[in-house]
């Protein structure tokens, strides 16, 4: 065994930094070459105000706007995505694995092996960070793109600050309650709904006050790509981070510590109410292919629970109200907005209460909604199985491995199916409570569609799965491809070259007929199901042909 934890740690997790890094630096490189192209007299009409808003000085070059978009944006979600899978990972993922006895029988208190876990999430956030901010500037530099008067450095300050807020969030509640779950989906619901809050609260008018509650707004509130380094908002992040320390300290000194995850689940809870035993023990069956994806979908309840609450709620029943809250001048400016920049959160037009929700809730949220749940269940149903040391006792029943496959499927679907119809509910009550006068039909095609292309990228980690067995590379792999293939489909909408490419991209048969406008274009979704399916296929082969792992 390895002598520091923290180096373990670090060798353990920089492959998924890495891809992330990659990732975002080849899509910094696209996004700076499409933008480079671009006429400047497309911004030249627009009012200071809202340069400012959207991050371009007065002497900048237009393709500096991919700093923004792509470092304050993706990047920001991305590398806060990977500090609080770390965190979340830190104790409560040891506890669930089962391996955080091994690391405390070696002479290290409990307080020892989180400050090691910590530093080691420091240290590859740094490393992350300082790698973006060296990379954006070459680019530039290498493209001959301006950044003049844009302080890169001070952004990406904040940046690291604000991926630790998150990182350090999930630590606490790991370590606090010792599950994994919780500690993703809470990290996860505050980003959401701390990005949603920052974006559209300044809309409404008096609600900006309102704004310092929401972490986001320490992040990008003061702009520093523009007006540089706030120590204001700098330090509230930094109090934050060493709080929830203390508190992840705290609560892992005060628990009993679990050798394994052992906790009851939904589906344990409805067999133990007399009024719902009989029916729950029909719908699950036995430990069999009905007892697989029961198994599965009582793991996975707490990603489903929050992202369709964040979905119906935040995303679809508050927009409706806010929206016709909204002063009309005010969607009369941002009409204004070149189409180079709103194609990047997938188009809309904010005149109209479709383009509001399309720009809002279907551009990014849906898809990233469906993708966390489908992609948890997909990385997890094989290599997690594998890495849990309980495939063995799956396959001990008399079942095929492909059943095994396609029970998780199943559950992976239905998932994805139920976050969908969470959306479509929120939404169609958000345009009643507005009196926004959308049309369901429109809704639900949208919902549909959004359902399936998130469903694409959980049925390739689920393939990764199958093919690798390693979960990280399951993760990272189909997260990866989702971010790459959602911003090359967004740059297509401004570079003639790059649009004769984008049918490539799954996100193309998404939006790109204007769903929540023109309803269901058939083709579209069954291309998207096309894919699933071949994926499914796929992993079906691959898990057969594969020798399996009794662990990591």
């Amino acid at each position: 065994m390895l002598a520091s934890i923290f180096l373990k740690t670090v060798l353990d997790r920089w492959k998924g930094w890495l891809i992330a890094l990659v990732s975002l630096l080849g899509l910094l490189v696209l996004a700076m070459w499409a933008y480079n192209s671009i006429d400047l007299g497309v911004y030249a009409g627009l009012p200071a105000v809202y340069r400012s808003i959207i991050g371009i000085s007065a002497d900048a070059d237009v393709g500096s706007l991919s700093i923004n978009a792509l470092v304050a944006s993706y990047g920001a979600m991305t590398l806060a995505a990977m500090a609080f899978a770390m965190g979340a990972a830190s104790i409560a993922g040891e506890e669930r694995k089962g391996t955080l006895g091994l690391l405390l029988a070696n002479p290290r208190s409990r307080t020892q092996v989180l400050v090691s876990k910590a530093a080691a999430l420091v240290l590859l956030t740094t490393l992350s960070v300082l790698t973006l901010w060296a990379g954006t500037v070459a680019t530039a530099a290498v493209l001959g793109v301006s950044i003049a008067g844009m302080d890169v450095g001070a952004l990406c300050f904040h940046l690291l600050l604000n991926s630790l807020f998150y990182g350090f969030l999930a630590l606490a509640i790991g370590g606090w309650t010792g599950n994994r779950g919780a500690a993703i989906g809470t990290s996860t619901a505050v980003m959401v709904v701390s990005f949603f809050a920052v974006g559209v609260l300044p809309l409404i008018k008096g609600a900006t006050p309102y704004l310092k509650i929401f972490p986001w707004h320490y992040f990008t509130g003061n702009d520093p790509l523009l007006r540089g380094v706030d120590w204001g908002d700098i330090g509230v992040l930094f109090a934050a981070c060493v709080v929830f320390a203390v508190v992840a300290v705290v609560g892992v000194n005060r628990r009993d510590l679990k050798s394994q995850s052992v906790g009851t689940t939904m589906l344990d809870r409805l067999r133990s109410n007399p009024m719902t035993e009989k029916f729950v023990g029909r719908l699950a069956g036995s430990a069999r292919v009905s007892g697989i994806w029961a198994k599965t979908a009582s793991e996975y309840q707490v990603h489903l629970i929050i992202a369709g609450a964040a979905m119906f709620l935040m995303m679809g029943v508050m927009l409706g109200p806010l929206y016709a809250a909204i002063p009309a001048e005010t969607f009369a400016a941002f009409d204004s907005f070149p189409k180079e920049m709103i194609a990047l959160f997938g188009g809309g037009n904010m005149t109209t209460p479709e383009g509001f929700y399309q720009l809002e809730t279907f551009g990014m949220m849906l898809p990233i909604a469906v993708m966390v749940v489908a992609i948890a269940i997909g990385a997890g149903a094989l290599a997690g199985e594998e890495s849990n040391r309980t495939m063995g006792l799956l396959l001990a029943n008399p079942i095929k491995r492909s059943r095994v496959v396609l029970a998780k499927a199943w559950t992976m679907t239905l998932f994805s199916m139920l976050v969908g119809f969470a959306t479509f509910a929120g939404v169609s009550v958000g345009s009643v409570l507005g009196r926004l006068g959308m049309n369901i039909g429109n809704i639900a095609a949208a919902c549909v569609l959004g359902m399936l292309v998130g469903l694409v990228f959980g049925t390739l980690a689920l393939a990764l799965s199958a093919g690798i067995g390693n979960k990280k590379t399951a993760v990272f792999g189909a997260i990866g491809a989702g971010i790459v293939l959602h911003m090359f489909n967004g740059l297509g909408a401004i570079s003639n070259t790059v649009a004769d490419f984008v049918a490539l991209s799954p996100f193309h048969y998404y939006l790109g007929n204007d769903p929540l406008n023109n309803g269901m274009d058939w083709g579209n979704a069954a291309v998207l199901a096309a894919i699933c399916v071949l994926l499914i296929g796929m992993s079906v082969l691959l898990f057969q042909r594969r020798d399996l792992q009794q662990g990591d």
